[in-house]
């Protein structure tokens, strides 16, 4: 199940800058435990469906899990062994643009210790670096 749009108003976008710090969705609104990223950046869909699935079977499919981002962004290549010009590749991936301090996972009804491990397991499949974060501190 790999994420995308249904539909987008323009298939090829240009690359972007990324945020300098999350000013929407940098606080828990939904479970007690979350996943807050450090640095901005891009996730792809699969890296986003790897996190969802490790996190998923660690906690044995209990509790609820909240996906906090989606990928918006179409990402374009040219093929290999290809000359310069000839104008902009084909979209490849989708990416979602995250900005330090976002939450990107939710994770209620389960154990502290479970939502640790389970964040934990979830993080390295992450392209960037992120932590561990509960409502209660």
């Amino acid at each position: 199940m790999v994420l995308m749009p249904k539909r987008v108003k323009f298939r090829k976008t240009q690359r972007g800058t990324i945020p300098t710090f999350a000013t929407r969705g940098a606080t828990l609104e939904f479970g007690e435990f979350g996943l807050q990223v450090l640095k901005g950046g891009w996730i792809s869909s699969t890296q986003i469906e790897a996190i969802r699935v490790a996190i998923t079977r660690h906690v044995k499919r209990k509790g609820k899990l909240w996906i906090r981002i989606f990928p918006h962004k179409p990402v374009s290549k040219k093929p290999p062994e290809t000359r310069m010009g000839k104008g902009k590749g084909n979209p490849e991936y989708w990416v979602a643009v995250v900005a330090p301090g976002q939450i990107l996972f939710e994770l209620e009804g389960v154990t502290l210790e479970q939502a640790r491990e389970a964040m934990r397991l979830g993080a390295f499949k992450m392209p960037l670096p992120c932590r561990f974060i509960t409502r209660h501190r």
